[in-house]
């Protein structure tokens, strides 16, 4: 969350929020979050009951100046597919902006080894569709016609944020 915060600007989407953390950086009159899990949107809506919790999107919620998507892209099996569906409630305006967080490929070791040591769910490695290194979040990002403008790793490079915006 640190690390997409100083790109969010305006209306966002909270995209795969959880409970959602990110309601504690956005003002509730410019914040909705979306997830599928009740549990989770449940909890969310405790701790934030002034923001816009949803379990599903819709063109009712209309169009969005940020869109973030934490940790969500690894889980999907069509990432082209993902980012186009986003970038689909992505406003038509310069600075609108597409941010996801993803792990690195380079660290699919320590979910295996989490996994096997119980430090993480038994089904970790499972729950990953495909981890995406910076080449494939460019291609997926091409495909859904979008641009990657900025790409960077962090958390000692386990993760990575790409922020997407329209081509021109």
């Amino acid at each position: 969350m640190a690390a997409a915060a100083g790109h969010i600007v305006g209306r966002v989407l909270d995209f795969g929020c959880g409970s959602g953390e990110l309601a504690n950086i956005v003002p509730s009159n410019l914040y909705v979050g979306v997830d599928r899990d009740d549990v989770s949107l449940s909890h969310a809506r405790l701790k934030y009951p002034q923001h816009c919790f949803v379990s599903n999107l819709s063109d009712e919620l209309g169009l969005f100046d940020t869109i973030v998507s934490l940790a969500v892209i690894e889980h999907v099996q069509d990432p082209s597919a993902f980012l186009g569906d986003l970038a689909g409630y992505l406003a038509d305006m310069p600075n609108a902006s597409l941010i996801v967080t993803t792990p690195h490929p380079n660290i699919d070791w320590a979910h295996d080894l989490g996994a096997s040591l119980g430090l993480f769910s038994r089904h970790a490695s499972e729950e990953h569709e495909d981890l995406l290194d910076k080449r494939k979040l460019a291609d997926a990002g091409t495909k859904a016609g979008l641009k990657m403008e900025s790409y960077r790793q962090f958390l000692f490079f386990a993760n990575q944020l790409a922020l997407y915006k329209r081509r021109s």
